[in-house]
């Protein structure tokens, strides 16, 4: 097992045992504590970007603040075209002959404006008085817009300055967190290039092999060729990497760094960690967003950032995984999130909808673009909207806008990943278009007595589904995709649906990460004040949703006028539409993560926001404090800022020392016996030979060395997980001929034994991959405990540890070329006749 161990004048003791098989962590190295040359370290990027956040704030308030005088100067956004639209050229005579205008004070007296523009558009307006507005009309509409007791401009600027400047202040705080953790358990700096390479683990490496590849290549132009045309990642196949896999942000990257006048400054590397850990501040500026969207005070952004930074073992994994697909997607998961709260708000405009629509496709585009498993992420998302839909909470102008960026967003990564089949037949595109369809044709399905509208609603959601898996299947059919086949094996095999004997399902089932989530998150997450604020705000919205959805029923069927939507001042109960759709967001994700822990990362931080709108939001507080008869507008003003401060205040005193001991923590990577590995391989074997092994150890051969692979962690493709199986039975109980013939049909030259799953003991019996193989073959498994009636005992040993006893069968088909404490590797021989010696003795 690996292990972390403090660096010498360390601070602790403590040593940490990591479950990468593969990897150990031995004493520190002999290395002068300072940044590696041509490195830009985090503080200064930190410096840099304060710098450029002040410059941009100061050009930011200028602007607002020019704006603010020009709109109250002339009231601009109320001048209309009335009866012609009129040149720039008219308006410039305009103004050369009227010189005299005179700008007053709004609501006093009339304010004269250009001929031919007018607020009153009667003909009394528009004849004789043309031009003018009544001062009566423009004190009533700026008394409706404004308000009498709202604050001045000024106010509202510094506020939404302080906001903005708090935002990314938190955001850059837990990139800094997450990236000195990183430096700090690794000493990443004082690593060899080799060693950096090995820290990528599992699938992480195999991504980063991709933004290395194109770095080397000698353009840009035969590096997109090499991987549209990739024969290495896959022996005896080419396939197109950027079809099968979401790895354009590593060629963009890529050309970026190759672009940019950085390579004397900044390692390729560096720019590729940095990258990542900027768009961690990205995901926590948009958890900012939206709980201050959500609330109406950027004190909750503030709370939601910093319960992100205190649950980091429960809210991100980045500072351990850097490359993994979740990592590059949830910021713009997170972003999109932000983009539809704001798209539900009341009173926008033409203008802004369209603005926030499209940044709406933006982020799911840039979302599906980056994570694979984006269409489970939407699918879960369409259900929402659909919820939402069902009980009258959103417009339907606003259901298809919503479904629509989502199809748009798919289809545009479909082009860019050269038509990938997986997504034509993803379950969110069928559902979409099933929901579309049936909506479409199902007439009169808000209308009728109560008990019919349910009625109703039941058989539209039962056509809808039947319509979706219907859609589906066909698609699938077509296309004959099976892509993501092992996906729903593991969901069937985990609620009892299926055969659990699988070998794809039951890899995922004995992962812990895939089971169901464990009790002691809570406890972590009730440690800092998180859990409790957040149940409590579920469970009362769902109890008002649930009211206001059968208000909603009733008025439409009592054929009632229904209020326009957003719009709570004039009903006794109501919730907004944003609040709605992150209420079932929180639920439905809640949903997941409770089945599924590894799912945890898309629940937790969105948790954080809603904690945090339920302490700083108005309704929660305005409903508690009518229960107690003392609600007042100051009273309310009171406990929404006094409330948060207080937690922070809590925060700050029981977990800042924590936080900066944990962050300073000096722990070091050193991994000897997998770094002989790579390097005997790059030294003393062809460029282009061919190894078989274990995905996660051959993820890091391909980064480390290059070398032809013969399978690979990215397990989204059937041919590949069936190689997979084949390729892991020199850990089952198989002959040295069959394996032999399996490793030579996959086209390997050499074999990569790992004593770690040979004599697995991290799993519990039946979970270790040589359960699991055993299973697969029908044979009794190793070890005391019970076995299925149908298992029969094997014909044969355990390759893995037969081949080590040097059996003339062994010797005659394998030959050992290297071994330390962990790795065995063995080169394959060319089949030939055995000789009559080895023949006799097996008879």
């Amino acid at each position: 097992m690996a292990s972390l161990r403090q660096r010498k004048g360390g601070k602790g003791s403590k040593e940490t045992v990591l479950e990468t098989p593969s990897q150990r962590f031995n004493p520190p190295l002999e290395h002068p504590e300072k940044p590696s040359d041509g490195v830009w370290t985090w503080k200064n990027v930190l410096w840099v970007a304060i710098g450029w956040i002040v410059a941009i704030s100061l050009g930011l308030l200028c602007c607002i603040y020019v704006a603010t005088l020009h709109e109250n100067d002339l009231w601009f956004s109320n001048i209309k075209w009335v009866t012609f639209e009129c040149s720039r050229q008219d308006v410039h005579d305009l103004a050369t002959r009227q010189p005299d205008m005179n700008i007053r004070k709004r609501g006093l007296s009339r304010l004269r404006s250009y001929s031919g523009i007018s607020h009153d558009l009667s003909d009394e307006g528009l004849s004789g008085e043309r031009g003018h507005l009544r001062a009566s009309e423009r004190e009533k509409d700026s008394q409706k817009r404004s308000g009498p007791s709202d604050p001045p401009p000024w106010r509202t600027t510094a506020v939404m300055a302080t906001g903005l400047v708090s935002a990314v202040v938190t955001g850059l705080a837990h990139a800094w967190c997450v990236y000195s953790i990183h430096e700090n358990l690794l000493w990443f700096s004082h690593l060899h290039e080799v060693e950096r390479e090995i820290s990528f683990r599992t699938e992480c490496g195999l991504y980063y092999s991709y933004y290395k590849q194109m770095l080397r290549a000698p353009s840009f132009q035969q590096g997109l060729s090499e991987l549209i045309s990739d024969n290495t990642t896959e022996s005896k196949r080419t396939i197109n990497l950027l079809q099968r896999m979401n790895i354009h942000q590593e060629v963009f990257l890529a050309v970026l760094y190759r672009v940019l006048p950085i390579q004397a400054y900044l390692e390729p590397v560096y720019f590729y960690i940095y990258t990542v850990f900027s768009l961690q501040a990205v995901y926590v500026i948009a958890l900012f967003i939206i709980g201050w969207l959500l609330s109406g005070s950027w004190l909750a952004g503030v709370l939601s950032g910093v319960w992100y930074i205190l649950n980091r073992v429960d809210t991100t994994r980045v500072e351990f995984t850097i490359s993994l697909r979740e990592n590059w997607s949830l910021p713009f998961f997170a972003l999109q999130v932000a983009a539809i709260t704001c798209y539900l708000r009341p009173h926008l405009n033409t203008i802004q909808q369209k603005v926030v629509v499209w940044l709406m496709f933006l982020a799911t585009f840039l979302f599906c673009l980056t994570w694979q498993f984006n269409q489970f992420i939407l699918l879960i998302q369409a259900l929402v909207v659909f919820s939402l839909d069902a009980v009258d909470l959103i417009s339907t102008e606003q259901v298809t806008c919503l479904y629509l960026v989502q199809v748009s967003g798919l289809l545009s990564v479909w082009l860019l990943q050269f038509c990938n089949s997986m997504i034509l037949g993803s379950l969110v595109l069928s559902f979409i278009v099933a929901a579309l369809f049936v909506k479409h044709f199902q007439k009169g399905l808000k209308s009728g007595g109560l008990a019919a509208r349910l009625g109703k609603l039941l058989l539209h959601t039962f056509l809808v589904l039947t319509l979706t898996f219907t859609i589906n299947y066909l698609a699938k059919r077509a296309l004959q995709l099976r892509s993501d086949e092992h996906i729903f094996k593991f969901i069937k095999s985990k609620f009892g649906l299926g055969p659990t004997r699988d070998f794809d399902a039951s890899l995922y089932l004995c992962e812990e990460a895939f089971g169901l989530l464990p009790l002691n998150t809570f406890e972590r997450l009730a440690e800092t004040l998180l859990a409790y604020p957040y149940l409590v705000t579920v469970a009362v919205l769902l109890a008002l949703l649930m009211m206001v959805a059968l208000a909603n029923l009733c008025e439409s069927a009592a054929g009632g006028q229904l209020l326009p939507k957003g719009v709570c001042e004039e009903r006794p109960t109501c919730i907004r539409s944003d609040v709605a759709y992150n209420l079932l967001h929180t639920v439905f994700f809640g949903l997941l993560a409770l089945s599924t822990m590894r799912m945890k990362y898309l629940w937790t931080g969105h948790m954080c926001v809603f904690a945090s709108y339920g302490v700083c939001g108005k309704e929660l507080w305005s409903l508690f404090l009518n229960m107690i008869r003392c609600n007042t507008k100051m009273k309310l003003r009171l406990i929404r800022y006094m409330v948060p401060l207080v937690i922070l205040g809590f925060l700050y005193y029981k977990f800042w020392p924590k936080l900066m001991a944990e962050v300073s923590e000096l722990r070091e990577f050193y991994d000897p016996d997998t770094v002989e590995l790579m390097t005997w391989i790059s030294s003393k074997t062809p460029k282009k030979a061919v190894f078989a092994g274990s995905m996660q150890l051959l993820a890091g051969i391909k980064l480390c060395t290059g070398r032809v692979l013969t399978n690979h962690p990215h397990y989204e493709d059937q041919a590949l997980r069936e190689r997979t199986r084949q390729v892991y039975q020199i850990y089952a109980r198989r002959s040295p001929e069959e394996v032999h013939a399996i490793l030579r049909e996959a086209g390997a030259d050499y074999v990569v034994m790992e004593d770690s799953i040979c004599y697995e003991r991290r799993h519990r019996r039946g979970c270790r991959l040589r359960d699991l193989l055993d299973l697969a073959n029908g044979h009794i498994m190793d070890g005391p405990g019970e076995n299925p009636p149908d298992l029969v005992p094997a014909s044969h040993p355990r390759f893995c540890e037969s081949i080590k006893t040097d059996d003339p069968v062994c010797t005659s088909l394998f030959t050992r070329v290297f071994q330390n404490k962990t790795f065995h590797v063995y080169k394959l021989k060319k089949s030939k006749k055995r000789p009559k010696a080895v023949e006799d003795k097996t008879q």
